[in-house]
């Protein structure tokens, strides 16, 4: 029987976290520590110069539950450092997140930081998200999926630095694809809210612009289309073409 650590970026209470949890019970332990508040664009910040909060909010068994009021990289590190002395998780997830977390957002999401983290310990991680933001979504199709993508990524053998980014569409789903991210980027990324004198007051908003719309092996084609996403990530941002050249060239 597996030991699974779950965290988030929604924070402890969304819809997401619960569907998540639900699931994975079935696969074995199951030990929940989130963000006590929301933590969404927190990528892989930590939390410095001040304490950390870790809180047990429930105890059942093959069932614990704690909040912690850090961001989903330190309800992770944390995790590790006071919960798991004697034996790490098998297995790390973080989700499901309202929203997509594929192509570009994968740098920015809280989601995946927590996601990475588990990776950066050596240990299987995945990264739930479901293309939609109301935090009233509909998870049923894709939970009804969820045993078949974890029956395919967990057959595949484990290589350190490696986590999965799972990104599922809202509605019907047609079937699973293994992509890679799209490249795209973020326009009109801030709206002006209040202006006065000396003082601008903005909220983040944006249009995402697809750079290669035509191409059907990428994360964002196969959400678009109702096919849900399984990407394989790495933490490490080498560029092993330019390595490559620049040793040959020396």
């Amino acid at each position: 029987m597996m030991h699974i650590l779950i965290s988030n970026d929604d924070g402890w209470g969304a819809k997401g976290i619960l569907t998540l949890v639900k699931v994975m019970r079935q696969y074995g332990e199951v030990t929940v520590v989130a963000p006590s508040g929301p933590q969404s664009g927190q990528s892989n910040a930590m939390t410095v110069g001040e304490p950390v909060s870790l809180d047990l909010v429930s105890e059942a068994p093959g069932l614990r539950i704690y909040t912690c009021s850090g961001t989903p990289t330190d309800c992770v590190k944390l995790a590790f450092h006071q919960l798991f002395t004697d034996r790490m998780p098998d297995l790390v997830c973080s989700g499901i997140n309202h929203g997509d977390n594929g192509t570009i957002n994968v740098l920015y999401s809280g989601t995946m930081g927590a996601t990475f983290e588990g990776t950066v310990h050596g240990i299987p991680s995945i990264g739930w998200s479901i293309c939609n933001h109301d935090p009233d979504a509909d998870f049923s199709e894709m939970e009804r999926w969820m045993p078949e993508l974890m029956r395919l990524i967990l057959a595949e053998p484990y290589a350190f630095g490696r986590c999965w980014n799972v990104n599922a569409p809202a509605g019907r789903i047609k079937g699973i694809r293994f992509t890679r991210h799209c490249r795209g980027y973020w326009a009109k990324e801030w709206k002006m809210v209040e202006e006065k004198p000396g003082h601008m007051l903005f909220t983040l908003a944006g249009d995402y612009v697809n750079l290669e719309p035509e191409a059907e092996d990428t994360d964002q084609w196969a959400c678009a289309n109702g096919y849900i996403s399984v990407c394989p990530d790495s933490i490490d941002m080498t560029d092993y073409t330019v390595l490559k050249h620049l040793q040959e060239h020396a």
